[in-house]
């Protein structure tokens, strides 16, 4: 049995073209189609419903309070009951018309995973501009080096498009993060070189209908999902995340002490705090939007985690001021260097109170 499964936002005009098209080319053989819809605010998961009437092979998830890409196909994936998993985009721009070469290679023997390339000869790309496609080479290079060698013949680590032998691939599912960058990448990452993959060409068309959800933060997970492996996936991502977003407020920091210092020749004591004080605020900010991004808070909900960051925070800030005042006092008279061995200390305690009292829908 073959399951499809469909990870969805906002497709309500891409979904059921798209699922006439697997029907007719999955006629002969033994189905399921498993769309996974992030409580889509435009009502893709309404049409699915009425569509739900008279086909009994098309089945939907609706998430409610749950998104994210990877995290969609995972629950899609452990939901299917098909011996085959087929993955693909909602938004119709992975041609059906590859599935057939999908499935035959998927049926040898000893493949484990097929991966329908956007970057073979033969593959076609009129969905994707010239920037798009030198930005998805660079990240497949990057991606290239961070993973088994045993890979290294491949062309996408990224592709949207794959099906997986799930008798290889059940426990390696159960193991994939979430909050990944792309599934497929966090696949071959947990696998270690031990799946057999091979390649078949992607026709990837024009999106018909919406947008792209390219945008910044899916930009931070590739980078995050990169260092994480580089890290041997021993260090979580939201740290990694966190301590990047520190390294923002560095800058931020001395930017702040340069303009008060320079500019308005205000006292290094007296600028100092409110250097510390901007850093902090620029942290909170910027992993409320990327790091959190899937607790994320709004209206009231904003204003109340600012002040009991600050409140988390004024023990370590308290710690920095005083810890660069030594240095600067005692050690190097180096505005840069007592600022970093403040900055440095109380990297790990915001971090573990951050996660644990702000953004911890649990409480």
């Amino acid at each position: 049995m073959l399951s499809v499964i469909i990870p969805t936002f906002n497709e309500v005009k891409n979904i059921i073209p798209l699922i006439e098209s697997l029907i007719s080319i999955l006629d002969h053989l033994k189905y399921e189609i498993i769309v996974v819809d992030d409580d889509s605010p435009d009502g893709t998961s309404d049409i699915i419903n009425n569509y739900m009437d008279n086909n009994d092979n098309v089945k939907l998830i609706t998430r409610i309070d749950r998104s994210g890409l990877s995290s969609a196909i995972k629950e899609g994936l452990i939901f299917a009951r098909g011996d085959y998993l087929l993955v693909l985009d909602g938004d119709g721009q992975h041609d059906p018309a590859c599935i057939k070469n999908i499935l035959n290679e998927i049926l040898e023997d000893n493949t484990d995973l097929v991966i329908a390339s956007r970057f073979l000869e033969s593959s076609q790309l009129k969905g994707l501009s010239r920037r798009r496609i030198l930005g998805s080479k660079i990240a497949n290079y990057a991606a290239r080096i961070s993973l088994n060698n045993n890979y290294i013949n491949l062309t996408d680590y990224l592709s949207g498009c794959f099906c997986i032998r799930k008798k290889s691939a059940k426990n390696l599912i159960k193991k994939i993060e979430i909050n990944g960058f792309k599934f497929l990448f966090e696949l071959l990452s947990v696998s270690k070189g031990r799946l057999l993959a091979k390649e078949v060409p992607l026709l990837f068309n024009k999106r018909s209908y919406g947008n792209s959800k390219l945008d910044i933060a899916i930009v931070w997970d590739f980078l995050l999902s990169i260092l994480h492996n580089f890290s041997f996936r021993i260090l979580p991502r939201r740290a990694i995340s966190f301590g990047l977003v520190g390294l923002s407020g560095i800058f931020v920091q001395f930017l702040i002490m340069s303009f008060l210092t320079k500019i308005f020749f205000i006292d290094f004591y007296k600028a100092l705090p409110l250097a510390v004080i901007g850093a902090a605020s620029s942290n909170f900010l910027i992993n409320n939007m990327l790091t959190f991004r899937f607790n994320k808070l709004k209206n009231l909900s904003l204003l109340i985690g600012y002040l009991k960051y600050l409140l988390i925070a004024s023990l370590p800030i308290i710690a920095n001021i005083g810890i660069t005042t030594t240095f600067y006092n005692y050690v190097a008279r180096d505005t840069y260097i007592a600022q970093m061995a403040g900055i440095l200390i109380v990297y790990a305690w915001n971090y573990l109170a951050s996660s644990s009292f702000i953004w911890n829908k649990s409480i």
